[in-house]
């Protein structure tokens, strides 16, 4: 349960963290990439609380996006906070929302 909680959390980091200037790049598509997939992880997580484990992969497969995206120059622009902050976030979503998973598997 707590792994969802995490998530959502971490969701909402990077809606906040879409509005400040010091780790967003000046171009839009980082600013877009870390609102959508925040408010997307933030839903899916909140979701995943009482659902089946589906719920808790969509989480890691937006986790293995936010570490590409953070290696593509389009999207986090010359800023190296928003690469370290989508590459940090996405690493975590992405092991938490696996163990979500795999502990929804077992239970």
């Amino acid at each position: 349960m707590w792994e969802n909680w995490v998530n959502f959390a971490l969701g909402i980091w990077l809606v906040i963290a879409a509005f400040i200037p010091g780790i967003i790049a000046s171009k839009s598509g980082s600013l877009w990439n870390d609102l959508i997939v925040g408010i997307l992880v933030a839903i899916f997580a909140f979701m995943a609380v009482g659902a089946k484990k589906a719920i808790c992969w969509i989480n890691a497969i937006m986790g293995i996006w936010l570490v590409i995206a953070a290696f593509i120059p389009g999207i986090v622009g010359s800023k190296s906070g928003n690469l370290w902050n989508d590459l940090i976030s996405g690493i975590i979503i992405l092991i938490v929302g696996i163990y979500a998973a795999l502990k929804k598997e077992e239970a």
